[in-house]
C-alpha cells in the first residue's frame, strides 16, 4: 500500500522508527488511478499519537490513500501546536463541498458531559450531517459513536461506575458481516471511557444492527442502514503503550483508577503491556476499506 501524506508528517518517521514498512508518495507521484481518499476529523487532544495510531492500522492494504485532516473551527486545540494544525489539517468549510469515499470521526475526552455543552456540538452535527451526505462510509469512534448515535438515532449514553478500561474479549453477532472476514471468533478490543450504551436501546432501533458486543464493555460495534455508518466503542487503533500511559498519567494525578484489564503481562505495569489487538485491529480497517470504502461509491465522485 501507499500512503499519500504532506511532507513533514510526524506520524512518518514514527512509524518508520517502530519498524512498520511505509511507502508515502505525493500527489503527483500517483497518475494512472486516483487514490481512495479518506478524510479524518481527529478530535482527540494529542493528535500526533492519533495520526500516528490510524495510519498504522492503513499501513497494510493493497491500497493507495490519501488521508485528509479535518478540524472543527469553533474550538482550538490545546495540546497539539498551532504550528502542526496550520500545515497539516483544514477546517471543514474548506472542505464542505467535496466528496469522500470514507470518513473517521475519532473520540474526545467529552464523554462526561452533555452533547449539547459541548461547545462546538452545533458545528460537529453539521459535519455528521455532509458525511452522510458526501462520503460512501463513515467510522465514528468512541465517544464519536456515542455522539453519532445520538444525533441520527436518538440513543443516549449513561455513566458507568467505575471506568471501563482495559483489553476485553468481544464476540461477533453477525459473523457473516464484511467487517468480520478473516476475524476471529473472539477478539481483543481496547476500551478507554466513563460511559456506555445500552444494548436495548440498539436493538429497538430498527435502522440499527448491533454487529458485536462483549460482556464487560457491552455494545461494540454498531452498523446503520447497509454500512453508511458504522458506531465502534472501542480502540482497536490504539498503539501498545496508550492504556499505560493512561494509566501512569492518572496515577501521578492522584485520581481513582484500576489496573487496566487483561493488559499487562501477569498484571504488573513494570513488565509492560501485552499486545493482542493488533490483528483484530488490522483487519477491522482493512475490510471496511475494502468492502464499505472501496465498494462503495468508490470512482462515483
Amino acid at each position: 500500500m501507499s500512503l499519500i501524506l504532506p511532507a513533514g508528517f510526524p506520524a512518518i518517521e514514527r512509524l518508520r522508527a517502530e519498524g512498520v514498512e511505509l511507502d508515502t508518495v505525493s500527489d503527483t507521484d500517483v497518475c494512472l488511478q486516483r487514490p481512495v481518499r479518506i478524510a479524518v476529523l481527529n478530535l482527540m487532544p494529542i493528535k500526533i499519537d492519533t495520526e500516528t495510531d490510524l495510519i498504522r492500522v492503513f499501513s497494510d492494504t493493497p491500497y493507495t490513500v490519501r488521508l485528509d485532516w479535518m478540524k472543527v473551527e469553533s474550538h482550538v486545540s490545546k495540546h497539539t501546536p498551532q504550528a502542526h494544525m496550520d500545515a497539516f489539517y483544514r477546517p471543514f468549510s474548506d472542505m464542505a463541498t467535496e466528496h469522500y469515499d470514507g470518513f473517521i470521526i475519532t473520540g474526545a475526552p467529552l464523554e462526561q458531559m452533555e452533547f449539547e455543552e459541548v461547545t462546538y456540538w452545533a458545528e460537529l452535527q453539521r459535519i455528521f450531517d455532509w458525511a452522510h451526505a458526501h462520503v460512501a462510509s463513515t467510522l465514528y469512534i468512541c465517544w464519536a459513536a456515542q455522539a453519532g448515535l445520538y444525533h441520527f438515532h436518538g440513543i443516549r449514553k449513561y455513566a458507568v461506575d467505575a471506568k471501563i478500561f482495559g483489553i476485553f474479549p468481544h464476540r461477533k453477532l453477525r459473523p457473516e458481516c464484511p467487517l468480520f472476514r478473516n476475524v476471529d471468533d473472539v477478539f481483543m478490543v481496547p476500551h478507554s471511557r466513563h460511559t456506555t450504551l445500552r444494548r436495548e436501546d440498539i436493538l429497538a432501533c430498527p435502522d440499527l444492527t448491533l454487529l458485536s458486543e462483549s460482556d464487560e464493555p457491552g455494545v461494540h460495534l454498531v452498523m446503520a442502514g447497509d454500512g453508511r455508518e458504522f458506531f465502534v466503542t472501542g480502540h482497536s487503533e490504539y498503539a501498545a503503550g496508550t492504556l499505560d500511559a493512561e494509566y501512569r498519567r492518572d496515577v501521578s494525578k492522584g485520581l481513582p483508577i484500576a489496573l487496566p484489564k487483561n493488559y499487562y503481562r501477569h498484571d504488573r505495569p513494570e513488565e509492560g503491556p501485552l499486545l493482542s489487538w493488533r490483528t483484530h485491529g488490522q483487519m477491522l480497517y482493512a475490510n471496511w476499506l475494502k468492502h464499505y470504502v472501496v465498494a462503495g461509491n468508490f470512482g462515483k465522485h
